[in-house]
């Protein structure tokens, strides 16, 4: 299952390029209002854009408030949509040359406008924007070619989360997560099928989520993408993670196939920990809350699995989005300011809390901890004890890598109904996302 890094068009963000010639008049209206300037007053005008649901959207006004207040030489104009809808908007304003002067990206499709010239380098702003603060884990997750095209706004983690009160029914006790290894992750799974008769499974499919692939390569000192984009992991390493997927299936420790497509499809709220089905299943940790109070139960973040048995420990930080700067932006030392103001400030901080991850400054991170709510806090402690295990991070995506979506599902689907070995997944897998990439 994903968090936010689940969902969105798999469609290139650039898609509209070739047809911004003959509409630009309806690129321009298609944002909160024109590019950033300077208004009869003398004020300098940003605008700023981001996606989420109406709470961030006035959260994110409290923010610009707040500086505002703090900075009146510089008015900051909200430019928002729901996730759908962004990446349509953002690529046909871009590429009219009306960028948003500031504007939220996500990792997926961060190479992209970085490759294509719409971003600023980060680094040219040292006098303005400090990113001394941030977490070392993900300081360089926006980095390409020696220079910084974005800065994480906050982190999240892939983990097992575990429902307590279905490992007691079942009589089975909770693993050891500091030891672990895939061979007990699979036996406790079905061990929890076995004792509750079918009415609990002991773990929701993994096979869904690329990210939990990552991690698995990544403990055998391979990864998902290199540096280039191109494929980092072996063939066998994939075929051993689809066995998994198999031995689970037939020994009943994870739904039937027809019963993982509708889980699915039902998104988190109709996942085995949301409707109290299974004790174990794949989420980010910022959906620790969400999760809780869908299930009425206290969940439990675990840390993955083999973390101690192969090469090296496999999960990492990743950021929860990012902060850029258009390169066409009128006033981008103004610009820069404001994502200092962002990033640095506690007071943006105290509003912000997790919203966009568990900020990525870890002074201001220590800070707003006591704010947080119970779910999130719990979050903060798991990331603060897993941080001195993790090695270091990855290098953005591929262009196309949003396209890997919907090729991880339907191979998973098709995995999961027999229809291929995991052999021929695995082959499959990497042939179709080398394809996307253009790394074939």
């Amino acid at each position: 299952m994903r968090a936010i890094p689940r969902g969105g068009p798999s469609r290139r963000p650039f898609a509209l390029l070739p047809l911004v010639a003959g509409v630009s008049a309806l690129a321009l209206t298609a944002t909160a209002c024109g590019g950033g300037g300077e208004s009869d007053d003398g004020v300098v005008e940003l605008r700023f854009s981001w996606w989420g649901a109406d709470d961030r959207h006035a959260t994110t006004q409290q923010v610009i408030d707040l500086f505002e207040a703090q900075n009146p030489d510089i008015r900051i104009v909200g430019d928002y949509s729901d996730w759908s809808g962004y990446w349509d908007r953002l690529a046909t304003s871009t590429a009219a040359g009306d960028a948003p002067d500031i504007m939220t990206q996500e990792e997926r499709y961060l190479r992209e406008y970085a490759e294509r010239g719409a971003l600023a380098d980060l680094g040219e702003f040292g006098e303005t924007l400090d990113l001394s603060g941030i977490d070392p884990l993900v300081a360089e997750s926006g980095d390409l070619d020696g220079q910084t095209f974005g800065v994480a706004t906050g982190v999240n983690a892939y983990t097992i989360m575990a429902d307590p009160q279905a490992f007691e029914d079942a009589g089975v006790e909770l693993p050891d997560d500091s030891s672990w290894t895939w061979e007990e992750y699979v036996e406790l799974a079905v061990e929890i099928s076995e004792a509750s008769g079918g009415d609990v499974v002991g773990t929701q499919s993994m096979a869904y989520n690329e990210t939990g692939f990552q991690i698995f390569a990544r403990q055998r000192g391979e990864r998902l993408y290199d540096e280039d984009g191109s494929l980092g992991f072996s063939q066998e390493t994939l075929e051993e993670w689809y066995e998994l997927t198999v031995e689970l299936l037939d020994d009943g420790g994870q739904p039937s196939a027809s019963e993982s497509v509708e889980i699915e499809a039902g998104g988190p709220d109709q996942s085995v920990l949301a409707t109290n089905t299974g004790a174990m299943a794949h989420f980010w940790t910022n959906q620790l809350g969400g999760l809780t109070g869908s299930s009425g139960r206290d969940l439990e973040l675990l840390r993955y699995p083999g973390e101690t048995e192969e090469d090296r420990t496999g999960m990492f930080f990743k950021p929860a989005m990012f902060y850029a700067i258009s390169s066409e932006s009128e006033h981008p030392e103004e610009a820069a300011r404001f994502v200092d103001f962002l990033l640095n400030s506690p007071e943006a901080g105290e509003l912000i809390l997790a919203d966009r991850g568990l900020p990525a400054n870890v002074d201001v991170r220590a800070q707003i901890t006591d704010s947080l709510s119970e779910a999130d806090a719990r979050s903060a402690v798991f990331l603060s004890e897993v941080e001195g295990t993790i090695v270091d991070g990855n290098p953005p995506p591929p262009i196309g890598a949003g396209e890997v979506v919907e090729i991880t599902k339907r191979i998973a689907d098709d995995l999961a109904f027999g229809n291929i070995t995991p052999a021929e997944a695995a082959e499959r897998f990497m042939s179709e996302v080398e394809t996307a990439t253009g790394s074939a």
